[in-house]
């Protein structure tokens, strides 16, 4: 990843941050085994696709990054040892990391939650767009907790 984007170190300290949030809540939630290791990979890779996006699209918006990302994570993951059940639930992550409806399991739930949390202060959200964002989209005991004891005013 970090290869993959260069010098584009707000990108590699986003992808970073999402992959610490992710892997701290997937522990906390003790998702375990190949699960947590989906989870991780597909938090470094989520927003893979942004750069071709950019220069496809000339967007880095999600429905883009949804739609590039998932054959840039294919290929780069290809040069490893991993089953193809594996790769293809990483691009289902990666591809669908921006559509909330088709959260189907902890993995995509927590993946989201660690995007987010991150996004709130990359973007410095306000009180009521957390709340929001709270009501709506965070769903584990650990990922709610770590909102609130990083944002509560």
């Amino acid at each position: 990843m970090i290869q993959y984007f260069g010098n584009d170190v707000r990108r590699i300290n986003h992808a970073l941050k999402v992959y610490g949030f992710a892997k701290t809540l997937g522990e906390l939630e003790t998702i375990g085994g190949e699960e947590l290791q989906v989870l991780e990979v597909a938090a470094v890779l989520h927003d893979i696709g942004i750069k071709e996006s950019e220069r496809k699209h000339n967007s880095s918006s999600g429905t883009y990054q949804e739609i590039e990302g998932p054959p840039i994570a294919r290929k780069l993951l290809s040069d490893f040892q991993l089953e193809r059940e594996f790769i293809d639930r990483v691009c289902y992550l990666i591809g669908n990391h921006h559509t909330y409806s088709k959260i189907d399991n902890r993995d995509f739930q927590i993946l989201v939650e660690a995007d987010l949390l991150v996004n709130i202060f990359e973007d410095n959200l306000s009180a009521q767009a957390i709340k929001l964002l709270k009501e709506k989209y965070f769903k584990t005991k650990s990922g709610i907790s770590l909102l609130e004891c990083m944002f509560q005013s």
